[in-house]
This record gives C-alpha cells, structure tokens and sequence, in this order.
C-alpha cells in the first residue's frame, strides 16, 4: 500500500515537472548599480504583438528583482510603427548606444498560444538575452517554456516563465 502512494507521488512530480523546460545559463555576476535597458523581443510566435506584450511583463518581473530598466522608445524614423521585429531591434539598439546604457535585455517570444482542445492550456515559449549595447556580445542568455493550466491566462504563464529566467540572472 505504501508504495503505490509513493508511485503515484513520483508520477506526479513527474508529470507537474514536464510541463516546464528551462536552460541553465553560465555564472556571469552584473552589477546592479548599471544602466539597464529593455529593447524588444523578436516574435517568433504567430500570436500579434506577443513580443510586446512580454516586453511589458518583463518591465514589471525587472522591477520586482530591483532593476529600474528604462524601455526603448517608439520608432522614431516614421510617424508609422516599424513591423519588422529585426528592423525594431536595430533601431533600439542603436538608441542604447547613444544612451550609454551598460546592457540591455532582449529575447524572443517562440510561442504564445492557447493549445487547442477541451482545456485550452497557455503555453509559452520564451527566450532572453543580455547586450553589451557598445560592442554587441551577447553576454548572458537563458531560455524557457511552460504549459499552464486550463484555467490560467496567457499573461500569467508568461510572468511564470520570465520569473524563472530573470531569477537565473546574477545579478549584485
């Protein structure tokens, strides 16, 4: 009898493990005190403006670990918003330079959807980078995924899943 409790516990660690992927980044430490900056994350998705609604959510799991980020500013090359993720990128990068900001965080939004079927899971993919804005080098990356329950939104999941990429970030 005991052991049947003890296999179904395993089984369900198990299944609650599989339902989240994460890479582990190296131990590369930044300095707190740095100018931080927020560019936008390329969406790879087939949702709309899902790279900018995380950048969003980003903004705010930042903040909750002590970092004051400032964000890139609108396309300022048009009075019409740039489309293009890549073209947005440059653009803010370029802006970071001229601002002296020390890093910059970006990414990439690789899936941003409600599964199909009965229950509808969120689930999201979700992958950050930190930029030395001066020379360009990617100098920390991290990545992760998560399948949320039914009954949660995509916005939550997304926050789950940016906590845990932000929380490998070493930062002091």
């Amino acid at each position: 009898m005991l052991s049947i409790r003890k296999l179904a516990l395993l089984a369900v660690v198990v299944a609650v493990a599989g339902c989240s992927s994460f890479t582990t980044p190296d131990g590369q430490v930044f300095p707190r005190a740095a100018q931080w900056g927020v560019l936008p994350l390329v969406n790879y998705s087939q949702a709309p403006q899902a790279g900018q609604r995380s950048e969003q959510i980003l903004l705010s799991v930042l903040n909750e670990e002590g970092l004051h980020p400032r964000l890139y500013p609108a396309s300022t090359q048009s009075e019409l918003p740039l489309l293009d993720d890549r073209a947005r990128l440059d653009e803010a990068l370029n802006w970071a330079r001229k601002e002296g900001l020390d890093y910059v965080i970006s990414g990439s939004v690789e899936e941003w959807q409600y599964k199909s079927g009965l229950d509808g899971e969120p689930a999201v993919g979700l992958s950050l980078q930190v930029i030395e804005p001066a020379t360009g080098r990617v100098l920390w990356s991290n990545s992760g995924a998560r399948a949320g329950w039914s009954r949660e939104s995509l916005a939550g999941t997304t926050q789950k899943v940016l906590r845990e990429l932000v929380g490998e970030l070493q930062v002091e």
